[in-house]
């Protein structure tokens, strides 16, 4: 009985130092490295959630890859929203800093994005809360990059960066 009861306590103190070692570990990776999100609503259809309402997409969201705010016109973003610091949204960078880009119903009809922003949109031009609402975004709210789709399995894919080509910004700066 003893020689069990020992043994039951070298089972839990080893849990225990495996469990203090993994959740920090764990949730540093997940705060620094990547993680997986679910997307909701209609703003980035077609390439997101192209059923609407039936099925959500669950992404994989980099942090690593935005960690010197490096992004590209095309890129798929989670952000801080600029309304609404509890929430989080997803975009498609659109404009970067010194590029002019023509809006599509925001208070100018020409914006040029200033140092430190970029211009984002969602796919479904009239469903989507973005920069038309907003302006353009500080590079501080950004949270990561999307780079795959991982559910559901039918959709599995690498999400590439894809501009629409009317979306092109008319001029970039020369610096």
């Amino acid at each position: 009985m003893a020689q069990a009861q020992g043994l039951g306590k070298k089972y839990i103190k080893a849990f225990l130092k495996g469990f203090f070692v993994a959740v920090p570990v764990t949730v540093t990776f997940l705060d620094r490295v990547a993680c997986v999100a679910r997307v909701e609503g209609a703003s980035m259809q077609p390439s997101l959630n192209p059923g609407g309402r039936q099925a959500s997409d669950v992404v994989l969201l980099n942090h690593w890859s935005i960690r010197n705010y490096d992004v590209q016109r095309g890129d798929i973003v989670s952000l801080v929203s600029p309304r609404n610091p509890e929430q989080k949204i997803i975009k498609r960078v659109i404009a970067l800093e010194g590029d002019i880009i023509k809006t599509i119903g925001y208070k100018k009809k020409y914006v040029k994005v200033p140092h430190g922003h970029i211009w984002v949109e969602g796919d479904h031009h009239g469903h989507s809360f973005d920069s038309n609402a907003f302006g353009p975004v500080s590079l501080g709210l950004l949270h990561a990059r999307a780079t795959h789709i991982l559910w559901p399995p039918q959709r599995w894919q690498k999400l590439q960066p894809v501009l629409p080509p009317e979306r092109k910004p008319l001029h970039r700066e020369q610096e």
